[in-house]
């Protein structure tokens, strides 16, 4: 995942300066400060913002170009058209063309931390690292972030040194982080020299046995050749050389775990889920592992529940759904939607979490707060047509069918290729028509859903 990629939408109802638009594209500005542009420029500038906004990017680009044209010798202009060209061109994946519009935005504007991300995208995407690492050491001058980035493309380009070094360097000036930890590990497992990572770094426990960055990485690399005695053992030494050392839990609850010491394994798993200096990622694979280990053996669900009130501190809409998916496949589908909806509350921009929690509000009859989270979800995400389909269930649920109808039509226009879904649509159109007391309108769309073929 780039962490840098954020491609703002923007569309109809809100008038922005043409030159502001380059610089900071949600910046809302009045419509008399348009600057020294001719109407069609402007027509056709914003409507490919609009076609954009709804992913039409085909279209987008039509407008672009009839823009370009109205724009002249205006070079500040011709600039916004081609930067926005680049991104509808890397939504098509024409890469070699969004390139092309790309390095001419740079020829005119010099570098650009907006412009050289989108390229760095692109670079990315057709898997050119030579030319993202050029580019992302131009970009880690200007954001030291990008550093991050920078030691991946080492190791993807198989600079594994380089890589090492970043990561070490990082590490110094920044504190440790689950990312580079990871990243250093796949690339022990790449080189293979596992045996010559795993001299040094007891050679450079014994000089310092306080690192605990080097007890973590060499007990990952034990476990990583299958010998957990030894791992389990350096894990119990690093928190008897360091009684504080809280990332040693880490390490410490699943070996108590396997080995069935419950008490053991539920006093580290507290211990990291209160922690400030162990990462919500880390977070998510302890509870996963421990609700593996309670499925299997469900006679200590109740040892669950005592870890549960610690997630309210955690804050994260990824162990809520964890915890959601979990109590789903054990049945109780109460215990669950609470969950769903505790994490939906914390992390309203996670879509698979949302659509979680319609789909179990709308199973249990709680159609009136699927209406309203539905309608929530679409604020965010405008151009999902399963939204518009859960929210016309949840209306039809209510006996609201004109606004169910009114969901549904509109969904039904952003569908792609999808017939188990469209059936969905007309379907509950059918339903919708049908509590209207439409029996033509209600058996025209039900014909319409028996007519899909859906292929296993």
């Amino acid at each position: 995942m780039i962490k840098w990629l954020k491609i703002g939408i923007l569309y109809s109802g809100m008038i922005f300066s043409v030159g502001s638009l380059f610089s900071q594209e949600t910046e809302e500005t009045p419509t008399d400060d348009l600057g020294n542009v001719s109407d069609a420029f402007q027509e056709n500038f914003f409507e490919a913002l609009k076609q954009k906004g709804i992913e039409n990017y085909e279209l987008a680009l039509q407008a672009l170009q009839k823009a370009e044209r109205a724009a002249k010798d205006n070079v500040s202009n011709k600039a916004v058209v081609y930067f926005e060209m680049g991104k509808n061109l890397t939504y098509l994946k024409r890469y070699e063309e969004a390139e092309n519009r790309f390095m001419q935005v740079l020829e005119t504007t010099g570098e650009r931390m907006d412009v050289m991300e989108a390229l760095y995208d692109v670079y990315y995407e057709k898997r050119d690292y030579q030319a993202a690492i050029f580019l992302v050491q131009k970009l880690a001058k200007k954001d030291e972030d990008y550093k991050e980035d920078l030691a991946s493309l080492y190791s993807r380009t198989q600079q594994y040194e380089k890589a090492l070094e970043l990561l070490d360097e990082l590490d110094e000036s920044w504190g440790e982080s689950l990312y580079r930890d990871t990243l250093r590990k796949e690339i022990y497992k790449v080189t293979g020299n596992t045996e010559g990572v795993i001299q040094n770094l007891e050679t450079k426990i014994d000089k310092n046995p306080k690192n605990e960055k080097d007890y973590l990485n060499l007990i990952f690399l034990y476990s990583e050749q299958g010998n957990s005695e030894k791992a389990f053992a350096l894990a119990k030494e690093l928190l008897k050389n360091q009684p504080n050392s809280q990332k040693a839990h880490l390490a410490l609850y699943k070996f108590y775990l396997d080995e069935g010491n419950i008490q053991e394994a539920l006093a580290s798993i507290k211990i990291v889920f209160q922690s400030s200096e162990i990462e919500k990622e880390s977070k998510y694979l302890v509870l996963g592992d421990f609700l593996n280990f309670v499925s299997q053996n469900p006679t200590y669900e109740n040892e669950l529940n005592t870890l549960v009130p610690l997630l309210q501190e955690v804050q994260s809409g990824n162990l809520y759904e964890q915890l959601g998916g979990y109590f789903v496949q054990k049945g109780n589908k109460l215990l669950a939607l609470d969950f769903y909806e505790k994490g939906a509350a914390i992390d309203p921009d996670n879509f698979s979490l949302l659509k979680n929690t319609i789909l179990l509000q709308i199973d249990t009859q709680k159609y009136t707060e699927a209406v309203q989270l539905s309608e929530e979800a679409l604020a965010i995400f405008p151009a999902q047509s399963l939204l518009y389909l859960l929210n016309g269930v949840a209306h039809n649920g209510l006996g609201a069918s004109e606004k169910a109808i009114e969901s549904l039509e509109m969904g039904v226009d952003f569908l792609l290729d999808d017939p188990k879904m469209e059936k969905d649509f007309y379907e509950q159109l059918g339903v919708a028509y049908q509590q209207q007391g439409n029996s033509s309108k209600a058996k025209e769309f039900q014909q319409k859903a028996a007519n899909i073929q859906i292929s296993n």
